[in-house]
């Protein structure tokens, strides 16, 4: 099967391309990822097709001067990445595409080449999207990408969505859509994320991983572990619009290199995500892989790493916004993950949440999808 992958930056779909070549189809990747940097996440250098030297004017921009005209800014990011994959694209048989981003050059592999188009929509339906952010005070869209999203929906064959809670976001807003609508949580690297050996000492730890803001519940989360006696917050990320505490019991680190987080899952007890917006958070997944307890909101995707029973056992959902019912779980997994009675996670366990799973995931459905189409 001839597969082709439009990004801007790396995002998942880097490591789609490079397990759909694994598995034997012939990827073309374009992006602007400098092959190099793609070459050590683990693309192959045939796979690669390079952007930056089409686009690296607006790169500069979008890097340097973000603040500068904004709204120009999108539009012509968004208009030079389409043109540069339309006139860059070869014969394919598959067109996937980041949803906003590429809208043209999809209607091109559509109409050249009678592509199926699936679209990779990480959020929850734009709509949703913009509500819940415009609800808590977060920038929204604007309306050029919510144009572009919804024509996008429209077009594609298949939306590929990381969790059930993007899906139902969609039966909600385009009831039409939910049958293009394919669910697929997101893997991890568990080479970078090895089993810790035990759990560490001191006082109960809970961790959070992410930027410290609204949209992430941030404000939720310190009230949960300010109702737990004795127990301390490790954040590892940047400070975004909430102020960080000024306790002893709170840590803030600045965002560090993936390799090095499994340094700080190592003096945690219990990983926690109280988003209120957010399709399918990889750090769940790593702190999973670690061997670390999840307690998370409706919001976050983190039901959908229910893979296995062992899996299942080790993560707690709450709905969003309910600190009382978020504080309670936190309560539950810390007294288990600092007793003996939380025992290693299977490698086979591990397995379902790599990298590899969600590749053949998804391939099976490509499969399935190329079957089922009309000769």
């Amino acid at each position: 099967m001839k597969v082709a992958i439009a990004s801007i930056g790396r995002f998942h779909v880097l490591d789609l391309a490079r397990e759909l070549d694994k598995l034997g189809d012939v990827v073309a990747f374009y992006s602007y990822v400098p092959k190099k940097r793609a070459e050590r996440f683990g693309l192959p250098a045939h796979c690669h097709r390079g952007l930056l030297p089409l686009v690296a004017p607006l790169v500069a921009w979008q890097n340097y001067a973000g603040g500068v005209l904004p709204g120009l800014q999108e539009r012509a990011m968004a208009h030079a990445l389409d043109a540069s994959v339309s006139a860059l694209l070869e014969p394919c048989d598959v067109f996937i595409c980041m949803s906003g981003f590429y809208l043209d050059a999809a209607r091109t592999a559509k109409g050249r080449y009678g592509a199926q188009i699936w679209l990779e929509r990480g959020s929850r339906h734009i709509l949703s999207q913009r509500e819940i952010l415009g609800r808590i005070g977060a920038k929204p869209p604007s309306n050029f990408v919510v144009k572009r999203e919804l024509a996008g929906y429209d077009l594609a064959d298949r939306i590929v969505v990381p969790s059930s809670h993007v899906a139902e976001s969609f039966k909600t807003h385009a009831p039409e859509y939910l049958d293009k609508v394919f669910v697929n949580p997101y893997g991890v690297d568990i080479d970078q994320f090895p089993m810790r050996e035990a759990a560490p000492e001191g006082p109960p730890t809970v961790i959070f991983v992410g930027g410290w803001s609204r949209r992430k519940g941030v404000d939720a989360l310190v009230e949960a572990v300010r109702s737990l006696d004795g127990v301390r917050l490790l954040h590892i990320g940047g400070i975004v619009d909430v102020p960080f505490p000024d306790d002893p019991r709170f840590e803030h680190v600045n965002s560090v290199p993936q390799w090095r987080l499994k340094d700080y899952y190592a003096r945690a007890h219990v990983f926690a995500l109280a988003s209120r917006e957010e399709g399918l958070a990889l750090v769940q997944a790593q702190a999973l892989a670690s061997g670390l307890r999840i307690v998370c909101t409706s919001r976050t995707g983190g039901a959908d790493l229910r893979l296995s029973p062992t899996l299942t056992d080790r993560i707690e959902v709450t709905p969003y916004d309910d600190t009382l019912a978020f504080a309670q779980a936190l309560g539950r997994a810390l007294a288990i993950a600092t007793s003996d009675k939380l025992a290693p996670l299977p490698e086979s366990d591990r397995e379902l949440l790599t990298w590899s799973a969600y590749g053949q995931r998804y391939r099976d459905a490509l499969v399935r999808a190329a079957e089922s189409k009309p000769s």
